[in-house]
């Protein structure tokens, strides 16, 4: 068997053990890790660990500091504006396709998904589970638009770019305790993509995200 096509499945399952490990916060932004940390982390070997890094760190994920090993993304001002900047351009380009082509069941599914959640608010208020699917449902509108556009190269540098802006929300801009005004705030973007209003969706996007980049700057 080809040895080189044995390897990409562990190479892979080396990515994914770590940056599921990043998310679940075993290992913290800034925090110095050597490879046997990593290699008892992810339960994988020295050899895949050492094929990784260089993904890593060509990802911003890790970057190696001289004499002190292994550092994980420092969540600094830098990184909060620059994947925000760079989520804005593609998040632009996304809505605008999405608003012109994206078929009225699929709005309809995000609407009624968005709107459950801001009912529920309203009724009862906010609640550990209800915080969390509506986590989730913001990651999942995004990502739709994102995916709407067919575009590999993109979604897989929007994927790169949302893991650290997971690890953004994760240390400066919790969903807990606003899940009503981001709620409202994706609704107002999905209703301009009903009225199929490509300059409303467009714009009420970018607010959103604009003001999610305010409050990360501002803490």
């Amino acid at each position: 068997m080809d040895e080189t096509n044995e390897q990409v499945p562990l190479r892979e399952k080396a990515y994914e053990s770590f940056t599921r490990h990043l998310l679940a916060r075993d290992v913290r932004p800034g925090q110095f890790i050597s490879q046997r940390q990593l290699v008892e982390l992810t339960g994988l070997t020295l050899g895949a660990i050492r094929e990784l890094i260089p993904r890593l760190e060509t990802e911003g994920l890790i970057k190696t500091v001289p004499q002190r090993g292994l550092q994980i993304a420092h969540i600094d001002l830098s990184l909060i504006r620059e994947a925000f900047q760079f989520r804005i351009l593609l998040e632009k380009e996304a809505v605008a396709l999405f608003t012109r082509n994206a078929s009225d069941q699929e709005v309809h599914r995000l609407l009624s998904a968005h709107r459950e959640i801001a009912q529920k608010i309203e009724e009862s208020g906010p609640s550990p589970e209800l915080e969390q699917r509506a986590q989730a449902t913001d990651w999942g509108m995004h990502n739709a638009f994102i995916d709407a556009m067919g575009n590999s190269i993109i979604s897989n540098a929007y994927r790169v770019n949302a893991i650290k802006m997971r690890l953004i929300n994760q240390e400066r801009v919790r969903i807990e305790g606003r899940v009503g005004p981001v709620m409202r705030e994706h609704l107002a973007v999905l209703e301009a993509i009903e009225s199929r209003s490509v300059d409303d969706a467009v714009q009420r996007l970018v607010a959103h995200i604009g003001n999610a980049r305010d409050r990360a700057l501002a803490i």
